[in-house]
């Protein structure tokens, strides 16, 4: 199919309504077939769950075009199992990983014109979403619910190269011990708009949340997981109850370790410790890695010897390197990349 007459290198990264969407019901405890729909559209009763208690999860991954001109996405099981976690945790049905996977196939085709050429730096977003949809008034789980996946193209995350970012630590707490924050629940964000637009407020372009329960440990930003380096070359990555599952993160230790030979762990990590690392990311499916230059406590700067200009070295490798798997310029582990057409 001809791609739409778009500029690719000139778009955001936000919502541009394409032509089909997929959409499945569950009622009287069972999912329907699902249908590409054309609507982009939702009409829900006013007492729907989703509005009342919150009761949605989502995912996000991408679709890309490899050098070699396949359409792909990039470990979608892994996006089916965590949205499942997801919905069991909420009391939500589970959409099952062999739909979830047939779903993505049949949105992205439906939207083949939609998916940027390779070489834009562009790609085709998929946002998975499922939320409750029927009338509840008490306190209680939704009877129905509604699954559904949108695309829109976006522009590459960072145009004219990755310039490190400025945070702070923030006084907030992202998420409750024992809580939600392992899992992708939408009210795990809105918990996080607060923080951010005060961080806008105040200059600094992220935050920082450490641990809900002693706030001497560090967690991970409203949208991203942190990834560091040690001055010898180590990379590590927080290990917490309470942050999400990356699937870039796993991915980025994977190819630490196994394409680079580097030294690489997820384990506890205290803020005490982080003056003392040589390189500083946020990693996440929007931007892959974005590098951090400095973290501003409460007027105190940490400065990383990476800089402020580019990545560090190590960061910049880990990056180059996924997202040359990403786009079959490196050959991929078994089962990582996922060819739609």
């Amino acid at each position: 199919m001809e791609k739409k007459n778009i500029d690719w290198s000139s778009i955001g990264f936000g919502y541009m309504p394409t032509d089909y969407r997929y959409v499945s019901n569950f009622k009287d405890g069972k999912w329907d077939e699902g249908t590409l729909s054309t609507d982009p559209n939702i009409v829900l009763n006013e007492c729907a769950g989703v509005l009342q208690y919150s009761q949605s999860v989502f995912e996000g991954l991408k679709a890309y075009t490899t050098e070699d001109g396949h359409i792909v996405t990039f470990r979608p099981d892994l996006n089916a199992e965590r949205i499942a976690a997801s919905a069991a945790r909420l009391e939500m049905p589970v959409f099952p990983k062999e739909r979830f996977i047939d779903a993505v196939e049949q949105v992205v085709k439906a939207n083949d014109a939609w998916v940027p050429p390779y070489g834009s730096g562009a790609t085709l977003y998929l946002r998975p979403y499922m939320f409750g949809s029927n009338a509840v008034i008490g306190v209680k789980p939704a009877d129905e619910y509604q699954f559904r996946i949108l695309t829109t193209p976006v522009g590459p995350y960072f145009k004219g190269g990755a310039k490190p970012i400025t945070i702070r630590v923030s006084d907030f707490d992202r998420a409750a011990p024992c809580g939600t924050g392992n899992i992708k629940a939408g009210l795990n964000y809105a918990m996080s708009l607060h923080a951010i637009v005060d961080a806008h407020k105040q200059g600094f372009d992220e935050n920082m949340y450490l641990d809900p329960k002693t706030r001497t440990k560090v967690e991970e930003t409203g949208g991203a997981n942190f990834i560091f380096v040690t001055k010898d070359g180590k990379v590590v990555t927080p290990k917490s109850d309470s942050i999400l599952p990356s699937i870039t993160r796993r991915s980025l230790i994977y190819v630490a370790k196994e394409y680079l030979g580097l030294e690489a762990e997820e384990r506890e990590i205290y803020f005490d410790e982080v003056k003392d690392f040589a390189e500083c990311g946020l990693c996440g499916t929007a931007a892959v890695i974005s590098p951090v230059g400095k973290i501003n406590d409460h007027g105190k700067e940490i400065c990383f010897p990476s800089g402020m200009e580019k990545m560090g070295p190590v960061i910049q490798k880990l990056y180059d390197t996924l997202t040359g798997i990403q786009m079959g310029r490196i050959e991929a582990p078994k089962g990582w990349i996922h060819v739609i057409e």
